[in-house]
C-alpha cells in the first residue's frame, strides 16, 4: 500500500504529517495544555483555614491539655499528641475495633469520635489499665491463655472485653439474650455476640473467648 493510498478522504500521508505536527509543537511548547486549563482562584483573604481549639483530658489519670485542630479524632489526639500508641489504628472505619478505649467507662471506637466533641472526659486507653507492674486480671487472663497472636488488635480486644463485662454486670443485654428481662448470662455465645465489633486477623477467637471467660469473675 502506498503512502498516498486515501481512504474516506484521510491520507496516510497527512496522518503522519499531523502526527509529526503535533509532536513538535508539543515538544516547543511542553506547557501548552496546562496553561490552557482555568486556573483555581486565589484563597480569599476571609477564608477561615484550620480551626483549632482547646481540649481538656483525662488520659489514665492524667489531665492533659491541648489545642487540636476541630477535625482531629480521638485516636489521632491519643496516639499523634499524647504518645498513647498502645491504641492501634487498624483500620480508621470502626470497623475493626482495634481503637477501642473507655471513655467514662463506656468502650468506644476512638477513631469514629471527634477529640473536641470530649472535651473534660476521662479516658482510659490500654496503657491505663494495669496499676503498676500488676496486670489487670483481664491482661492476665489474655497471657494465660494465649489470646493473641500478631497482637496488633489485642488493646482493642482486652479493652473492649472490659467495657463488655461491665455493660454485662450493669444488665445491658444483646441481641442473643434470650430473657430482656433476667441478667444476662455471659456464655460463649453471649460473649461472641458482644465482641463482634472486634476483628482479630490471626483468628485466636477460641482463645479470646477463653480468657473473658477466664476473667470475667475477677474483672
Amino acid at each position: 500500500m502506498s503512502a498516498d493510498h486515501e481512504c474516506c478522504g484521510v491520507t496516510r500521508r497527512r496522518v503522519l504529517e499531523g502526527g509529526a505536527a503535533l509532536a513538535v509543537l508539543g515538544s516547543v511548547r511542553p506547557g501548552l495544555a496546562a496553561e490552557a486549563m482555568p486556573q483555581a482562584p486565589p484563597i480569599s483573604p476571609t477564608d477561615p483555614g484550620i480551626s483549632t481549639m482547646d481540649v481538656h483530658l483525662t488520659v489514665n489519670g492524667t489531665a492533659q491539655s491541648l489545642s487540636l485542630d476541630t477535625r482531629t479524632t480521638l485516636l489521632d489526639a491519643l496516639r499523634e499528641h499524647l504518645g498513647f500508641t498502645g491504641t492501634k489504628k487498624g483500620c480508621d472505619h470502626g470497623q475493626c475495633g482495634a481503637c477501642t478505649v473507655l471513655v467514662e467507662g463506656r468502650r468506644i471506637n476512638a477513631c469514629l469520635t471527634l477529640a473536641a466533641m470530649h472535651d473534660g472526659d476521662h479516658i482510659t486507653t490500654i496503657e491505663g489499665l494495669a496499676t503498676g507492674e500488676q496486670l489487670h486480671p483481664m491482661q492476665a487472663a489474655f497471657v494465660h491463655h494465649d489470646g493473641y497472636q500478631c497482637g496488633y488488635c489485642t488493646p482493642g480486644q482486652i479493652m473492649s472485653a472490659v467495657g463488655m463485662l461491665d455493660e454485662a454486670k450493669r444488665g445491658f443485654p444483646s441481641v442473643v439474650t434470650a430473657d430482656l428481662k433476667a441478667h444476662p448470662e455471659l456464655d460463649d455465645h453471649e460473649v461472641r455476640e458482644r465482641m463482634s465489633g472486634n476483628i482479630c486477623r490471626c483468628s485466636a477467637y477460641p482463645n479470646i473467648v477463653a480468657a473473658i471467660q477466664d476473667a470475667k469473675g475477677a474483672a
